[in-house]
C-alpha cells in the first residue's frame, strides 16, 4: 500500500499528464520546448484562434508547466517544468 505523501505526488503527475493530454496542448508544449514563441506563432501553426490558444496557454500556466515573459507588446512563452520537458522528450 502506498503512502499518503507518495499518493500525493501521484496525485500532483497525473494533474501535470492531464494538463498536457490535450493533443493541441501537447502540440504547444512540444513546441515551445524547441523554440519559445508568442501566441500568434502558435495560432499560425495549429490553424487555431487566437482565443483557443490563450485558452490551452492558461490551462498550461495554470499547472506550472509554462510561464509567460512579456517583451514589449508580446508574451514569450517557455517550458519550466524539468519532468514535463523529459516526458516530452521520450515521447517524441
Amino acid at each position: 500500500m502506498e503512502k499518503m505523501e507518495d499518493l500525493e505526488k501521484y496525485n500532483y503527475m497525473a494533474e501535470k499528464l492531464k494538463a498536457v493530454a490535450h493533443p493541441q496542448r501537447l502540440c504547444i508544449v512540444k513546441g515551445l520546448i524547441d523554440n519559445k514563441c508568442n501566441v500568434t506563432k502558435m495560432q499560425e501553426c495549429l490553424g487555431i484562434p487566437q482565443s483557443t490558444v490563450s485558452q490551452h496557454l492558461a490551462k498550461l500556466k495554470a499547472a506550472g508547466i509554462i510561464e509567460g515573459e512579456r517583451k514589449g507588446l508580446e508574451i514569450c512563452y517557455s517550458v519550466i517544468d524539468k519532468k514535463i520537458i523529459n516526458m516530452i522528450k521520450v515521447l517524441f
